[in-house]
């Protein structure tokens, strides 16, 4: 699984934050990683210390807000999401069909209108 993030990824100031190139496992463990560090534990996950994850050209930390914010940054390399607990109790189910079997096709992980999207991607050819 790699990390990265694309600016200006449409033309209308629209980012993007991606995991992308894995297969079904590798969801599998984000998934399970996701629900013990964050949802069960209420602790920021870094993507950085994940073993099976390869940051490109930033770094992704999610950790549990009060509201819905999405993904915020400073300097367009340390990214954080925050969101409530609903909000990632909703991101697991939206992964969750990545795990049950190897998928060509992409979702975004949250629905707030904010500048920068998290896009779960199994390929990378959603925007090479």
């Amino acid at each position: 699984m790699e990390l990265d993030y694309i600016e200006n990824i449409d033309g209308h100031d629209q980012d993007i934050v991606r995991l992308y190139n894995f297969n079904k496992e590798e969801a599998i463990l984000f998934r399970d990683l996701l629900v013990e560090t964050v949802i069960i534990k209420k602790q920021k996950l870094d993507l950085s210390k994940v073993d099976f994850i390869e940051p490109r050209n930033c770094n992704l930390i999610l950790g549990l807000f009060k509201t819905d914010e999405g993904i915020l940054t400073k300097d367009n390399q340390t990214f954080f999401c925050i969101l409530t607990l609903e909000g990632f109790t909703n991101m697991i189910k939206l992964i969750e069909p990545f795990c049950k079997k190897d998928s060509r096709s992409y979702q975004y992980l949250y629905e707030i209108d904010n500048p920068i999207d998290l896009l779960f991607c199994p390929s990378a050819n959603y925007v090479d």
